[in-house]
């Protein structure tokens, strides 16, 4: 079995990422600072397998001795939220995840060339297909597309470079990976986040799924969408992304190669918000006809954001297989939970 550090482990992806490497044997590296949600517990933390590190991602040196010791490095640690993140944190978010990638980086090669590295993994972002006027989206299409718009977007985009340089100059095998849309169990209200009202309701983490579970469930009514609800977009379990992400880790055909992890499943966001209305009524018990009034959308909140998946189908074997539909009957649960307890 190999080791495997994984920067962010407390995070989102991470909490389903690690505990798939956990369960199929391996040895897992976390390190985290808990910026974002604060201390969280994970199903893995007690695990014998799992070594967590409380440490700031940008310190070289922290992330150097324990690439050392690590066969693959997940550079998964970032400023990241919902779409009001990429206003509010405009400059941080370019600045701080650079810092970030670059300590990355230096500690990956430095390992790789001294230790027994054999690889990094970079978590980038569907938002690097920000500008693309081509769908689905392969990755392929990348290098001609018009560039994203967003610093964000554009920060991802310029992981994927610092993947490409490090290679180029020094040897260092990557992988790139895509996630599209990922939803699950495990977010909270991020400490500092910006308070975004959406009607009556301050959006939770301003990442659709969560924001319309927990104004339904709040009795938000009519529900408030952002824009017309016309938006496309392709809602991927973090379960199954986990799985694309550990085959990619492990592929000796993934060396070098970029990939696109989603489901091909793709919903609008008003159909989205009538099954979360549907599933959350019927829960309480309080059926009623689904109405929406539509807010201003963002400036970034992208019109459409299908991906091609067929490269990680044909390369990895992956697809990404859970429905819309079970993903909501988790994830519901849990955000009423969240609620209750104050949590969101």
């Amino acid at each position: 079995m190999s080791t495997i550090l994984v920067s962010g482990s407390a995070g989102f992806i991470a909490g389903y990422l690690v505990q798939e490497l956990l369960d199929q044997g391996h040895h897992v590296i976390g390190i985290d600072n808990f910026s974002k949600y604060g201390r969280v517990e994970k199903s893995y933390d007690r695990n014998p397998r799992y070594e967590l590190v409380e440490a700031n991602a940008k310190d070289v040196e922290v992330l150097s001795a324990l690439a050392m010791r690590s066969d693959y490095f997940v550079a998964g640690a970032a400023m990241i939220g919902g779409i009001s993140y990429f206003h509010a944190y405009a400059y941080d978010l370019l600045a701080e995840n650079e810092r970030i990638l670059a300590s990355s980086f230096d500690a990956a090669i430095k390992a790789f060339q001294k230790g027994s590295l054999k690889k990094i993994i970079v978590i980038s972002s569907s938002m690097v297909f920000e500008n693309s006027d081509r769908f689905p989206s392969s990755e392929k299409d990348l290098p001609t597309i018009p560039p994203p718009t967003s610093t964000y977007g554009f920060q991802k985009l310029a992981s994927e470079y610092f993947a490409r340089g490090a290679w180029e100059q020094h040897r260092l095998p990557f992988t790139i990976v895509r996630p599209f849309n990922c939803i699950g169990i495990g977010e909270k209200r991020a400490l500092g986040g910006e308070k975004v009202p959406s009607g009556n309701i301050l959006l939770a983490m301003s990442h659709v799924v969560p924001d319309l579970i927990q104004k339904v469930a709040k009795g938000q009514d009519p529900l408030h969408i952002l824009g017309d609800g016309s938006q496309l977009r392709c809602y991927t379990y973090g379960g199954d992304l986990a799985e694309g992400i550990v085959r990619s880790i492990f592929h000796p055909a993934a060396i070098n190669e970029d990939f696109n992890l989603s489901t091909r499943e793709t919903t609008t966001v008003l159909e989205l918000a009538q099954l979360i209305w549907d599933k959350v009524r019927e829960r309480q018990g309080r059926p009623a006809a689904f109405r929406t009034i539509s807010d201003a959308p963002f400036p970034h909140d992208v019109a459409r954001r299908i991906p091609d998946t067929s490269k990680a189908k044909e390369i990895l074997g992956f697809e990404a297989t859970t429905s819309l539909s079970t993903v909501l009957d988790e994830v519901i649960p849990w955000i009423e939970n969240e609620i209750e307890a104050g949590g969101i």
